[in-house]
Order: C-alpha cells, then sequence, then structure tokens
C-alpha cells in the first residue's frame, strides 16, 4: 500500500495548485513533496501528474485516484481532530488569516490567552490586507469584515465595532471642528484605498437616505489604515477608522472624537457604518475541533455590541 504521507503530499498539492503549496502545508521543502509524489506514482505503476516548468495537471489515472483518496483522507483529518477532543487537548497546526488592522491591535493580543489553554497546538498568524485563498494557502480560519466575504464559506460573526471620525487637537484647533456632512467636505480628509482591489473607501455620505458621493478634499490616500492614523495624529487631516485602532491615541489626548450633528431633510449627512467582523472557514459541513474552539474562545472575549473609546 502507498505511503500515507505520499497520497497526502499529491492530494494537497492539487487542493493548493502546487507542489510548493504542498510543502508548505505539510511543513517540508518542496524537494521532499516532488520525492513523495514520484515515490507514490512508482508504487501505484501511473502517472498522477503531468508537470511543467509553469503548470501541472492531473492524468486520466490522477483524476480517477484523486476522487478515490482526497474523501478518505479529509475522514482520516477530521478523525484525528475529534479525538484530540476526547483526549482533552487540541493540537497540530492552527493557521489563521486576519485584516491588518484588527489582526494588530484585537486579535493578536488575544491569541496568548488562547495559546496558553491549548499548549499543543501550534498558531501561525497572516496578518495582511491583499486577498487570501483560504485553500491555496491552507488557511484553517480567515477573520474578515462584511465587505470581504466571499460567497460559499461558512461565516460566524464575531464583534461589531465602531468607526470614528477624528482628527488631532492641533488641527482642529488650525482648522475648526466640523459640525455638520458639509464641513467635512472643505476639511483635509484622510482615506483609505483597500490593497486587496485597490477600492477606495469612500466615506458614507447620504442625502434623504439614498447613498452619495460628494466630492472630497482629500489630502492623503493611503492603503494602510495605521499610517492615516499616524499621519492624522501629526495634524494632517481627518481621518475615519475604527475605534479599536485610535482608543489608546484618544485616551491619551492625541486624536479627537469628532461628532456630526444628525442632517435634516434634504441635507447631507454622515452616516454610522459600524465594521463587523466574521470568522470564515472553507467547510460547510465539517469544522474541525481546533477551529471551533477558536471561535468559541473569540465569541466571548470579543465584545458583541459596538465598543465605546
Amino acid at each position: 500500500m502507498p505511503n500515507l504521507r505520499a497520497i497526502e503530499t499529491f492530494v494537497k498539492a492539487l487542493e493548493g495548485g502546487s507542489i510548493a503549496s504542498a510543502a508548505r502545508q505539510l511543513g517540508i521543502s518542496p524537494a521532499a513533496a516532488s520525492q513523495n509524489i514520484a515515490r507514490l506514482e512508482r508504487e501505484l505503476g501511473t502517472r498522477l501528474i503531468t508537470r511543467t516548468t509553469r503548470s501541472m495537471a492531473l492524468t486520466e489515472a490522477g483524476e480517477r485516484y484523486l476522487a478515490r483518496v482526497a474523501p478518505v483522507l479529509g475522514e482520516l483529518e477530521k478523525a484525528q481532530s475529534d479525538l484530540s477532543l476526547i483526549h482533552g487537548e487540541l493540537q497540530g497546526r492552527l493557521r489563521i488569516a486576519c485584516m491588518a488592522a484588527f489582526g494588530r491591535h484585537v486579535l493578536a493580543p488575544l491569541l496568548p490567552a488562547f495559546a496558553a489553554q491549548h499548549p499543543r497546538l501550534e498558531l501561525e498568524l497572516l496578518i495582511t490586507d491583499r486577498y487570501v485563498d483560504v485553500l491555496k494557502e491552507d488557511i484553517d480560519i480567515s477573520v474578515r469584515y462584511r465587505d470581504v466575504l466571499e460567497p460559499g464559506m461558512s461565516v460566524r460573526q464575531l464583534a461589531s465595532m465602531p468607526r470614528i471620525l477624528f482628527a488631532s487637537p492641533q488641527y482642529l484647533e488650525q482648522h475648526g471642528t466640523p459640525q455638520t456632512a458639509e464641513d467635512l467636505l472643505s476639511h483635509a480628509c484622510l482615506l483609505y484605498r483597500r490593497e486587496r482591489d485597490g477600492r477606495l473607501m469612500r466615506w458614507p455620505f447620504q442625502r434623504d437616505g439614498q447613498r452619495a458621493d460628494p466630492p472630497q478634499r482629500m489630502a492623503l490616500i493611503g492603503t494602510d489604515i495605521d499610517a492615516l492614523v499616524e499621519y492624522a495624529v501629526a495634524g494632517g487631516g481627518i481621518t475615519w477608522a475604527g475605534g479599536f485602532i485610535v482608543h489608546e491615541h484618544v485616551r491619551d489626548g492625541r486624536l479627537v472624537p469628532i461628532s456630526i450633528k444628525p442632517a435634516r431633510k434634504g441635507q447631507l449627512e454622515f452616516a454610522e457604518e459600524p465594521l463587523d467582523f466574521f470568522a470564515c472557514f472553507r467547510d460547510r459541513q465539517y469544522v474541525p475541533a481546533k477551529v471551533r474552539a477558536l471561535v468559541d474562545y473569540l465569541v466571548e472575549a470579543l465584545p458583541q455590541q459596538q465598543t465605546e473609546l
């Protein structure tokens, strides 16, 4: 019978789209992964994958073999995960991807307590705003906000956190504090551009309940929200960000929250739009015990309502 490790390498290579991806998932070198697949082909006496320098494709025999062994391998992984709960200890690697600001300011400080509860787990945290392919990059759980959820993924809401307008005391002393949405248009506005798709995150202006897009005076556009916050601390303008990013600056007096008056009918208004964060996992039918444990922990540890500064 072929070696289970060789079968696992074959399946992971096809799931991830490359032998290098399989190697990363299994914690081995690409050369070792390639040797595993070659050994499997020798033992089966047939070619499973046609390789080129840039791509690989299944042969007919490879398609048939993958269809048979992939479900079996999946069941073995599920069985191992479930047994870890019976023995009372979660173990193995848990790979987490998270949006950058939330990962830095919220998730990373929470993980040490979870790790202490489960010392045999190997945590890996991928902090990035780029697009993450959970299958190819072997991500167990991804934390994302509502705007970047993908269809087909199983999700569970973790928290809803406020976004606020703010500026430095020096900026407001020099330029005045805006009172209305119309006032904001003449101020130095610092806007965020989403790295994963290049989308400029316009501020949530409305008129009579309908989205509006008035011209803003854009003093700076940045792809890192923490950089925009630091720019605001230095007196560069007004920006709009999650309260969890700026609460220490506000507490220490480096930034001041800005409250915009409610608009009357026909007037421009600035709408409240919190950031809703979700845990996302790839398999709707089965969620491994280690993933369930982390999600349960985060649901309990994170606020379930808008966080005050």
